[in-house]
């Protein structure tokens, strides 16, 4: 586990530094059973998931920023979040974002001295966030000079499957914005 300050257990300063930095640390993942032996659901790969004792619930994904209050006032203004916490390192600062709907949060990490912008590479995807009108969300955002990308739907089998459109923050990363709906809420 790796979270800082408030009684939460943390890393050495030279570990979340190379983990900043460089990209994950790589723990022993973590191992249970439970009790009766469960409820057992077949995924997607065939292989056999145990539901009834989740092992790890996900509280974050990092992102690595240039400018803090650039980024801090786009994710303010396009989905609420405000910093929840924020740690100054020698090296990097920490900044946790999180909104009223959800524990999970968005970290944002600023590599002190950095000036050049991240490559993202082909590897990143995106991040999604559910809202409840669509339509209102992407006119907001417009209002807000954000520069939502146009919506999209689709459709599998003769069904809407997803209703959503893009959004980019300060870096370039894309954020879906998606209708509830489905399997999206």
């Amino acid at each position: 586990m790796h979270s800082f300050g408030h009684g939460r257990t943390g890393l050495h300063n030279a570990e979340i530094r190379d983990h900043h930095r460089c990209g994950a640390i790589h723990h022993r993942p973590l191992r249970g059973s439970s009790a009766d032996g469960a409820a057992r659901a077949l995924s997607r790969t065939g292989i056999r998931d145990d539901l009834s004792n989740p092992m790890a619930k996900t509280v974050h994904t990092m992102l690595r920023i240039l400018d803090e209050p650039s980024s801090t006032d786009f994710y303010r203004r396009a989905f609420g979040l405000g910093v929840a916490d924020r740690f100054a390192f020698d090296d990097f600062t920490l900044v946790y974002l999180r909104g009223q709907e959800s524990d999970f949060e968005l970290e944002l990490t600023v590599n002190h001295g950095r000036t050049a912008p991240y490559a993202l590479g082909d590897g990143y995807g995106h991040l999604a966030v559910v809202v409840d009108d669509l339509d209102a969300e992407h006119a907001r955002l417009s209002k807000e000079g954000l520069q939502p990308k146009p919506i999209k739907e689709f459709i599998r089998e003769g069904t809407l499957m997803a209703r959503f459109f893009f959004v980019e923050d300060p870096d370039g990363y894309k954020i879906e914005v998606m209708q509830k709906h489905g399997r999206y809420r």
